[in-house]
């Protein structure tokens, strides 16, 4: 049983919430350590900007990290696909707990599918990756740029303002609202954005806090390093259209990747494998390079927002 107590910093949404619940519940349960809370507002959180015109969705982590760094906490929880892939000085990736169902879900009033919904139909989504695979599926429909939390969203579909919306099915099920879904997506046609349904736990450098060894998940931190090794290859932000998927498979890790034209009209995809017989996360950050330096040399930077520096 540890003795001390460590502050764990979140924003103050309700799924922000219930994410680092789940990470606090885990942490007692396994170690025994004391544990306070403490909230963070950030600017995106303030703000009903569209995410894009106020820089992407690294927005939300800015604040956390700034409380972080002034040492009015001792760790901070991002969903690891609001992170941006730039390290930040003075702090590093304390853990990353095992990932929930990184699939995207479509909610709607009667249940429908995609493929059910009439046409012209009306979607909200703030995500460009989201806006990009909706079209390229179902090029009428006439999609929303939406902000705000899982329930104003849901409730603009059940008032009946919006016919769907798309969310992250982990937000879904750590708010147990899974049953608002009518359809989740496959990966292999609907790939998320890198490390969707994953956590991630920033400490400072330097600091010691062995109890979050307990709720490590090394398969999972190697899979979303080879995801978002694409994006910081890419040189391309949290919101870019680009879709990502690493799955571990004894000593074989796999990844594909998927790069969107904005309004969904084209799209480059690649996969490859590799063997983790050393360093498992250089061969993630390696594995990651590879398919973005394919996914460049095919075109992907003449379509969609992203680099092309190497």
């Amino acid at each position: 049983m540890s003795s001390r107590t460590l502050r764990v910093a979140t924003r103050g949404s309700a799924l922000a919430r219930a994410q680092t619940g789940h990470v606090v519940a885990a942490l007692v349960e396994a170690s025994g350590v004391d544990v306070e809370t403490v909230i963070v507002t950030s600017e995106g959180d303030r703000s009903r900007e569209s995410l894009a015109s106020l820089g992407g969705t690294g927005v939300f982590a800015s604040a956390l990290r700034e409380a972080l760094v002034a040492d009015e906490c001792d760790l901070i929880v991002h969903s690891l696909k609001d992170l941006p892939t730039a390290p930040y000085p003075g702090l590093v990736l304390g853990a990353v707990p095992e990932r929930e169902d990184p699939r995207d879900a479509l909610c709607t009033r009667d249940g429908l599918g995609l493929d059910e919904l009439p046409e012209g139909a009306r979607v909200g989504t703030g995500s460009p990756r989201r806006v990009a695979q909706l079209l390229s599926l179902r090029p009428d429909l006439e999609v929303v740029d939406i902000r705000g939390n899982v329930d104003s969203r849901l409730r603009r579909v059940q008032e009946g303002d919006l016919d769907a919306v798309v969310l992250a099915s982990a937000g879904l099920a750590r708010l147990d609202r899974l049953d608002a879904a009518s359809e989740l997506f496959a990966l292999d046609l609907w790939p998320t954005a890198p490390g969707q349904g994953a956590l991630a736990i920033e400490t400072r450098e330097g600091d010691s806090i062995p109890e979050l060894l307990s709720i490590e998940h090394a398969p999972t931190r190697t899979a979303v390093l080879a995801e978002r090794a694409v994006l910081a290859a890419l040189e391309a932000g949290c919101a870019a259209p680009v879709g990502a998927r690493a799955t571990v498979s004894g000593d074989e890790l796999t990844l594909s990747a998927t790069v969107y034209q904005a309004d969904g009209a084209a799209e480059l995809g690649c996969e490859r494998s590799a063997r983790m017989l050393g360093d498992d996360l250089v061969v993630a950050e390696l594995l990651g390079q590879a398919v973005a330096t394919q996914l460049l040399d095919d075109g992907a930077a003449e379509f969609a927002p992203v680099g092309g520096g190497r």
